[in-house]
């Protein structure tokens, strides 16, 4: 898929500015992130928009990263109509009222330490996975857990442009 231009990302190529910023929106919530894809295009490849995700991810600042993040809905809870989040969370689909209780009681601690929700990539994992990650990662130091969440966001991105690339 990626060695050449797709239907998808030959749409996304040809969409006017503001429908292009609106799907990279729906990818990533950060602005900074968004303006710099939406100045690269258009894209030869869906590794060209790949690498020029994870250049971007990379120098995003603290305030950019918050601004991310603050797209994503806390794992358990995913969005009310929004099929990413319901299709990302999957794993949380068969969790006990206990899991579900206990990651929100987690998901509520880490937020009061770190001032924004627990990000992982959820694409695939278990509820237990999930709950594990968190509860290794809310001992981290800010520092340490917003460069984690920036791994995390770099995997999220990928997963969601492989979709846009793929027109789906």
């Amino acid at each position: 898929m990626t060695s050449s231009s797709t239907p998808g990302l030959s749409r996304f190529n040809a969409l006017d500015d503001s429908a292009a910023a609106a799907a990279l929106h729906e990818v990533c919530a950060s602005s900074a992130w968004g303006s710099k894809l939406l100045a690269q295009r258009p894209y030869a490849t869906a590794d060209d928009l790949f690498a020029a995700s994870d250049a971007a991810m990379a120098e995003l600042t603290a305030a950019d990263l918050a601004e991310a993040m603050a797209g994503h809905p806390p794992i358990g809870r995913p969005k009310p109509g929004d099929p990413t989040s319901a299709r990302e969370q999957r794993g949380m689909a068969g969790a006990s009222e206990e899991l579900k209780s206990e990651l929100l009681e987690l998901n509520l601690a880490y937020q009061e330490k770190f001032g924004h929700v627990f990000l992982i990539c959820a694409t695939g994992a278990t509820g237990e996975q999930m709950r594990d990650a968190l509860r290794i990662r809310i001992e981290n130091t800010a520092e340490t857990e917003r460069e984690i969440a920036r791994g995390e966001l770099v995997k999220i991105n990928r997963i969601r442009l492989t979709r846009l690339a793929e027109g789906e």
